[in-house]
């Protein structure tokens, strides 16, 4: 159904979305779940391992995990997120994960439709976001029990599609595959816009009587909206919708509030060198799959560099080894690092991550050995720059300067969320101001137990634009998300029943 129909242009001008979601991926999926009156509640016989969080959970069983108090439940908790509410979310929905125990959920959900929250949550592709570009060839980091989302076990999900399961861990289209199922088995399509793209996210300051008639306006057909004089048009959003014809309609819609749910997988990471754009450089396992695969390195005996010390860098050298690739490895770290990704991950789970991070430490490059023939690493060294001969130098901490002659180079340093629909980029929402909001560098600063951004009011940022990357702690921000807007519907309620003022907010 297209965002927009010309037949709507003039029709209820007036509607505002409580609150618009840019991103379907399952952070932006999960808040759509929650705001649509899904509510977890302390399952009539659970006990949770720890004895502390479950004679708190025993003071107010009767409810809701989303009317509670967020930090006394979350105080003195401890995980793998530094958000915590996402630890807490993880605790109720895993117990003892970290711990390798595979105890059941202790809650139990219930569809409560007078919590409905209206809103749209507003993608690129199918639900799912990123995970229907991933490298298919890989297995995902987690377990498919931590990828799933609240309602639906990923087990269930796989045996119900008469497939079985090899193993504890997953390929990425299974796991896209999962998300787009899941939107559908719990009734949230109506709340999903696909083939969307947004070119503006501005404030605006103008009271929601200020009528445009000359605003697009987005179809309501299919959306449980009802025309509330208590909603402030606190934002304009502004885009384009490709339909079937490969033709982009314009679109402008208003929200009291905006929920940032990208991700960060938008914008590779450059290392801003000279000669990274000569074409035999490549920024995504996805193009240097792809050429492997077209046979464009078929044959070659001059290496493939690969830059970058975490997984994806790990998963392109076991892209390049298992199709016979000698490899170059650079990266700044020392192999002994602490931070190292491979130092926090079990060997019985991740064997061939380990055996990268073997070869990282045993097969180090020296003067007396030269490149070794199917693996040379390199650490503690960087990049200085390309040559259009198909040359790299690389400089070692110390300042000594190498030359090698190469077949490709893949940079896998990280990835930028795109959020050039925001002021400056977004990168005033992040705790440094002056740099590009990353992951792991310079997340959106927030409210640890709303997740609304400290620096703009109205506006919520939750999943890897907040730290949480892994699918298992992002569900936390949907938590925090829906308590604080339910919070804020419940005191508005109460405003115009007591007969105060116009209403709005």
């Amino acid at each position: 159904m297209p965002l927009v129909e010309e037949t709507s242009l003039l029709e209820d001008s007036s509607v505002t979305f409580p609150v618009v979601i840019i991103g379907n991926g399952p952070s932006g999926i999960c808040l759509s779940y929650m705001l649509s009156g899904y509510r977890p509640y302390l399952s009539s016989e659970a006990i949770h391992p720890n004895t502390i969080l479950n004679s708190k959970l025993e003071e107010a069983r009767h409810l809701s995990i989303v009317d509670q108090d967020l930090e006394y439940l979350s105080e003195g908790l401890e995980g793998r997120s530094s958000n915590p509410v996402a630890v807490l979310f993880d605790t109720l929905l895993h117990p003892d994960a970290d711990f390798g125990y595979d105890y059941p959920s202790v809650l139990h959900w219930k569809l409560e439709q007078h919590h409905y929250i209206p809103h749209v949550v507003l993608g690129k592709g199918p639900p799912g976001g990123a995970w229907h570009n991933m490298e298919g060839s890989m297995l995902t980091i987690s377990f498919g029990s931590w990828m799933e989302l609240p309602g639906l076990k990923f087990k269930d999900w796989v045996s119900s599609k008469r497939r079985k399961l090899k193993g504890d861990r997953v390929m990425p289209e299974e796991i896209a595959r999962y998300y787009k199922h899941y939107v559908k088995v719990m009734g949230l399509q109506k709340n999903f816009r696909e083939n969307t793209y947004i070119t503006s996210v501005s404030r605006l300051y103008r009271d929601q009587d200020d009528d445009d008639s000359q605003d697009r306006d987005i179809s309501t057909k299919h959306l449980q909206i009802e025309k509330s004089n208590f909603i402030k048009r606190n934002w304009e959003i502004r885009g384009y919708q490709r339909i079937a014809d490969g033709s982009h309609v314009p679109f402008c819609l208003f929200a009291e509030n905006v929920a940032l749910a990208t991700g960060t997988l938008d914008s590779p990471a450059h290392l801003e060198i000279e000669g990274e754009d000569f074409p035999f450089v490549f920024h995504s396992m996805p193009e240097f799959g792809a050429a492997i695969n077209k046979g464009k390195l078929r044959g070659k005996v001059d290496p493939v560099l690969i830059v970058g010390s975490g997984l994806t860098a790990a998963d392109a050298i076991l892209c390049a080894y298992n199709s016979n690739i000698p490899v170059i490895h650079v990266f700044r770290r020392r192999v002994t690092d602490p931070s190292l990704i491979f130092k926090q991950l079990p060997k019985k789970l991740y064997p061939e991550y380990h055996k990268v991070y073997h070869m990282m430490c045993t097969q180090s490059y020296s003067v007396d050995s030269n490149l070794l023939s199917d693996y040379t690493s390199f650490p503690e060294h960087h990049v200085l720059s390309f040559k259009s001969d198909m040359k790299c130098v690389l400089q070692s901490v110390s300042g000594l300067k190498k030359i090698f002659k190469l077949s490709a180079a893949v940079v896998l340093i990280g990835s930028h969320p795109n959020l050039s629909f925001l002021k400056d980029q977004g990168c005033y929402l992040g705790h440094k101001s002056s740099q590009p909001i990353t992951c792991k560098g310079n997340p959106v600063e927030i409210d640890t137990y709303t997740y609304e951004c400290i620096k703009e009011a109205n506006l919520f940022a939750l999943g890897p634009l907040v730290g949480d990357n892994f699918v298992r702690f992002l569900k936390g921000g949907a938590l925090g998300v829906t308590r604080c807007l339910a919070t804020r519907q419940k005191k508005k309620h109460l405003f115009v029943e007591r007969g105060g003022g116009d209403g709005i907010a």
